[in-house]
């Protein structure tokens, strides 16, 4: 008896220092719609083996991953969450401005973003970042230093050999990591080599920095929200229409839609890995610490996550799409999660 009161008292500490309490027997995790199938396929798998629940997943959006994980210590704030890009510095000070200070960072992996169309359009799309940015950017130069709306209307419209077809592009809403990661790997680097870009960076790097960053908002590019389930639906009633996404989703939906190149390259494990695909990212999942001696099963679903039956180059996760870390990395991010190494350590 005086042993069992002895155990349930330092429950009760422990419960009491992380701020969580023990209604909650489920994991809760949050994030990035890209991670979110490479997370599901790993809450199954963790639920086949141990017998325990299933951990609850949910597609947030990276930007409303971090902003849910960040908003505290409890059962009522997420145990995990998914990223398809690094914290940023705003992010670990709102996590530690309510309390959220130890975390662990886990890259599992890469993806690479596509630009895809319907199997049923019959072009052989071959797309430049800088025709994307003139196609997709809300401004472009106007040959006088300034700047207007974008006004093409027809791929044709900014090179005579693209498709002469209207530019309606479905892509990621602004707390999408996606959509961050495509700003920063396409958006920036087209603006970059649009002519006229670089006399507005001279004369107002503000003005241009935002001009490179902001999507159009007068109908070709449409936000398509976190369900990228919806975008082959509206890629298949409209085959002139193009999607982006992560790779692994494209590689999902591979008999409803083709890779369009970037820069004359296709995306697939091999162009993404040998860093040859002109577009490609890390993915990430991050962990609360304080929740893991107290939230039922943590410690592991974080041993299968980082298992290499998981992770590994022949692992489950590759088979969904997920291009994986070589063996000895993976065994680096499983030392650092299961010894709960700390960002900035």
């Amino acid at each position: 008896m005086k042993k069992y009161l002895g155990s349930c008292a330092v429950a009760a500490i422990v419960l009491a220092t992380a701020g969580v309490a023990s209604a909650r027997d489920q994991i809760k995790i949050v994030g990035s719609s890209t991670v979110f199938p490479y997370t599901q396929a790993v809450a199954e798998e963790f639920a086949n083996k141990t017998g325990k629940p299933a951990p609850v997943v949910e597609s947030t959006g990276t930007g409303g991953g971090f902003k849910a994980f960040c908003g505290g210590v409890g059962e009522d704030f997420a145990d995990i969450t998914g990223a398809s890009r690094a914290i940023k510095e705003s992010e670990v000070k709102l996590c530690a401005g309510n309390g959220v200070t130890d975390i662990t960072e886990a890259l599992i992996g890469y993806d690479g973003l596509s630009v895809a169309v319907s199997r049923s359009n019959t072009g052989d799309w071959n797309l430049t970042k800088a025709q994307i940015f003139q196609a997709l950017a809300a401004q472009l130069p106007d040959g006088k230093g300034g700047l207007v709306a974008n006004p093409n209307k027809k791929w044709s419209d900014i090179d005579k050999s693209l498709p002469d077809v209207n530019i309606v592009a479905f892509g990621p809403p602004p707390t999408s990591g996606t959509r961050d990661a495509f700003v920063e790997l396409v958006m920036h680097p087209g603006c970059e080599k649009t002519a006229g870009m670089a006399d507005l960076k001279k004369a107002d790097e503000k003005k241009y920095t935002e001009a490179c960053s902001r999507m159009r908002q007068d109908g070709p590019f449409i936000e398509a929200g976190e369900n990228d389930n919806l975008i082959v639906q509206r890629l298949e009633s409209d085959p002139n229409s193009v999607g982006i996404f992560g790779y692994s989703f494209l590689y999902e939906n591979e008999d409803k839609l083709k890779d369009i190149k970037i820069e004359g390259v296709e995306a697939s494990f091999e162009t993404i890995k040998d860093g040859s695909y002109p577009v490609s990212r890390p993915l990430y999942i991050y962990v609360k610490n304080a929740h893991r001696d107290v939230i039922p099963g943590m410690k592991e679903f974080l041993e299968e996550y980082t298992s290499k039956s998981s992770m590994g180059e022949d692992g489950y996760l590759a088979e969904r799409g997920l291009t994986p870390l070589d063996e000895s990395k993976r065994g680096e991010v499983e030392k650092a999660v299961m010894e709960a190494k700390k960002i900035g350590s």
